[in-house]
């Protein structure tokens, strides 16, 4: 007997990511991971507490880096964004990463502060396989939040 509308769980692969001063051709990633948030546990216990255990306090927050995947082509704009960070420029860009309903309409945002491309991984070649060529970007962020 149902009880109500049925409510899937949105797929995997229907997602979109934005970055500042970027293109969309370039923003056209395969796979995203990293999308990570934790919280330090800072222990405390006062010299005078009756209990025999510390207290345990929320401490810092720490975000996890972002790892961008997506097939080589023409555009180097990643390249170029890389190039500016090994020359010492100063050139953090926000972002987000939007996932999509079947219809692509956008459902939840993930939205990353701060980044800068602190590794970038080019594709390994081999001539016996057909498989597309993968390059990996990894974003340092600052901050992740879910809006």
């Amino acid at each position: 007997m149902p009880t109500g509308d049925r409510i899937d769980p949105f797929r995997g692969f229907n997602f979109r990511v934005e970055i500042a001063s970027t293109s969309d051709v370039v923003a056209a990633f395969r796979e995203v991971s990293g999308l990570t948030a934790n919280i330090d546990v800072a222990e405390y216990r006062d010299g005078n507490s009756k209990d025999l255990h510390p207290k345990k306090l929320f401490g810092l927050r720490k975000y996890s880096n972002i790892v961008l995947k997506r097939g080589v082509t023409q555009n180097n704009e990643l390249w170029l964004w890389y190039r500016q960070i090994v020359n010492g420029v100063a050139d953090r860009r926000n972002g987000s990463v939007i996932l999509l309903d079947e219809e692509q309409n956008d459902m939840l945002r993930w939205n990353f502060y701060e980044a800068w491309p602190s590794k970038l991984d080019w594709p390994t070649f081999n001539a016996t396989t057909n498989e597309v060529a993968v390059e990996t970007l990894e974003l340092c962020v600052e901050k992740i939040e879910l809006v």
